[in-house]
Formats: C-alpha cells, structure tokens, sequence
C-alpha cells in the first residue's frame, strides 16, 4: 500500500479558493493556446483560399500585365510537383478592374482559376451562365450586389475593354488583407479576354500540405524551388522566381509570431499565479496540520515521506482545478467555434471573430507543463516540514 497517498486521502483540508484560482489559471492558458492555433489556422487557410502559399511568377513581378503571359507547359513543372510538402500547382491569372455600379466606382481584382466560380465549396454554376464569377461579401454590401446581378467591369490595357459577368456566388473571404476586392473568374474567360492560348497565364500559384504552412518551411521551399528552376529549366522556359506568402506578406506572420510570444507571457503568467496560490494553500495546509507533522515524527516517519503526503494532497488540488478549467476552456471553445459569438474588427485582427482551434497535443502540451512548473515550486515550501520539531507541537496538544 502507498502509504503517503493512503494519508493524503484523509487530510482534512478545504481549498476551494486555492481549486478555483488553479482552474482559472488553466482555463485562461488553454483558451490563450486555442485561440492562438485558430489565428494561425485561420490565416493560413486564407492565405491558401487567396494566394496560396508560394508563387511563381515572372522576376519582375509583374503578374498583371497583358502583354506578359507565361506558358504553362514548362519542362521543370512535373518535378515540382512531386517535391514532398506540394499538393498542387495551379496556373492563375490576374487582371486589374474597375466596376461601375449606378454612380460608383470599385476597384476590382479579377482572378482567373481552373474552375472559376465553380471551384468554390458547393458552388453549382448552370450551363448557360455565360462568365461566371463568385465576388467578396464586402463588394457585393457596398455595391449592393447579389446572385443573378451583372457585373459590369471594365479593364485598362492598351485598350479599354468592358465585360460583363453574371454573380453566381458571395463568398465571404477567411482573411481580409488589404481593401481590393478579388473577383474570382474562370481560366478560361481571362484567357479570351487577354487574348491569350489556352497554355498561357499570369503565374502559379502553389499550395502546400499543412504540415508545410508554417513561415519558416514556406521560405525554404520556395528558395528550394527557385534554385531548381534555375538549374533544371530549358532554353524553351521561362525562369520564374519562386516567392512565398510568409515573404509577400510579411506583416501577417510577424503578427502570428507576436500572438504566439503573447501566449507564451500569459503561459507563464498564469503558471505563475497557480504556482503562488497553490504554495499560499500548501503553506495553510502545513500549518492546519502541524501537530500531524509533529505526531508522524514521533512515530518514525522520514520528512521525506511527509513532504511526500502534503505533495500528493497538493497534486490532487492541482488535478482537480486544472480538470474543471480544462472543462470550461473546451465547453468555450466548443460554443465559440460553432457561433463566432464574440466578434473581432478584421482591420486590425484580419478575421472577423475570434478563432479557435484545440490541439490536443498542445492542449495536453500546456497542461503537462504547468502542472510540472507548479509541482516543482511546491517544493519550497513543503520544506517546512523540516522545521517541525516534534517535542514541542505534541507538548502543544
């Protein structure tokens, strides 16, 4: 029989207080742990919905202009292609608009994809809807524009052109990065509409597995793939430059990493305040039975043991709390993620709610790390029970 835990059952000791500060300390970590893996998720799902995560365009960027295609059958494609972390190329092609609505003008991002409108989720476009095309909810408020409505858009080129497109869906974007609306078109249409063959676009646009979304893998390939171009590519090729979105949008990322250097304060913090509030009631805890210590002495037990008993007694205060702020942390981040109940202002925070993710293993992460930091400074003053002389705290009773 485990002696220390058969007495640590049996200590009289009430520390709700002590319970509730602990849950709370966990509550706020693993809502600060989820919250951080939801920017993060959100962010790199909208940059992959928006621009993927690596482009390949031409070296002097310049992507929007007609007179610039660049073939889609390049040589160098396949092998980039089967690179581990690459879950498709896809040749996309850009064109700058302007919408005229009544009196209003709106500067539009025309973006031409394989599939166009009907590459979005449960998109249906009938067969004779003549271009097609899915626009941001923020054009379609402002321009008070729906499905089934046409969109007049004009293109400034060599010379001014004017199409007009049928809405067939609102879509509302999962990042908000600048105030240009993106259109999204089919390939094809941008293609006659630049005058282009079937085998031309504006760039690629490559999305990466999630596994490889993070900034620093992002650079790495990309710089890989801009020295395998260089090296593999044809005199028949164009040599594209491979850029990342952790580089063309450097603000975000930096934004992320001071998200995660917040937590990791508020980690800390909160470790802190449990740690200072579980030793407070460790402390009373000693005290309240300090004729216990003295009586355990007498009978022979070795301070080691005793610390033992008043650490195990703290460790089930310490479980308990962090089981009930685990339970409420899961029920807010259940309600949070099904509702969007609290919202946020995407001009500053590029979404427009608080995001949440639970990743278990950084869940289970959080919680083994507070609970060792805890335990380990509950050390301190379970060394008390050194200072207990058992001669005068029996002579006390």
């Amino acid at each position: 029989m485990n002696l220390p835990l058969f007495i640590a059952r049996r200590l009289s000791y009430k520390g709700r207080v002590v319970t509730a500060a602990v849950a709370v300390s966990f509550l706020v970590v693993i809502i600060a742990v989820a919250v951080s893996a939801g920017f993060r998720r959100e962010i790199y799902d909208g940059l992959s919905e928006m621009t993927a995560h690596v482009q390949l365009t031409m070296s002097d960027m310049n992507y929007m202009d007609e007179s610039s295609p660049v073939s889609i059958s390049q040589s160098y494609m396949p092998g980039l292609q089967s690179r581990e972390g690459v879950e498709k190329i896809s040749p996309v092609i850009y064109r700058a608009g302007i919408v005229k609505q009544s009196e209003d003008i709106y500067g539009v991002m025309i973006k031409g994809v394989e599939g166009g409108a009907a590459s979005m989720d449960g998109v249906q476009v009938p067969d004779s809807v003549a271009l097609a095309v899915s626009i941001p909810a923020s054009l379609a408020e402002s321009a008070g524009l729906g499905v089934g409505d046409r969109l007049l858009t004009y293109f400034v080129g060599e010379k001014v052109k004017a199409r007009q497109f049928s809405i067939v869906h609102v879509y509302e974007p999962l990042v908000r990065t600048d105030d240009r609306h993106v259109v999204y078109a089919d390939l094809g249409d941008m293609q006659r509409l630049n005058g282009w063959s079937p085998d031309e676009a504006s760039m690629f646009e490559i999305t990466l597995s999630e596994e490889y979304r993070e900034a620093v893998l992002m650079k790495d390939i990309s710089r890989q793939m801009s020295y395998e171009i260089r090296r593999n590519a044809s005199d028949e090729d164009e040599v594209l430059v491979a850029v990342s979105s952790a580089d063309r949008y450097s603000q975000i990322f930096d934004w992320i990493e001071l998200i995660d250097f917040n937590v990791l304060f508020v980690l800390i913090l909160m470790i802190a305040v449990a740690a200072v509030n579980m030793m407070t009631g460790l402390l009373i805890m000693l005290f309240e039975n300090i004729s216990t210590i003295g009586m355990f002495k007498a009978l022979g037990m070795r301070n080691k043991e005793i610390m033992s008993v008043f650490m195990t007694r703290a460790a089930g205060t310490v479980l308990k709390g962090m089981l009930i702020g685990n339970v409420i942390a899961f029920a807010f981040c259940f309600i949070q993620g099904a509702t969007h109940v609290i919202p946020l202002d995407p001009v500053n925070y590029f979404v427009s709610y608080v995001p949440v993710h639970l990743e278990v293993a950084s869940v289970l992460m959080a919680d083994a790390v507070a609970f060792v930091a805890i335990m380990a400074l509950l050390v301190f003053p379970s060394l008390f029970v050194l200072r207990v002389d058992p001669s005068k705290t029996i002579k006390m009773d």
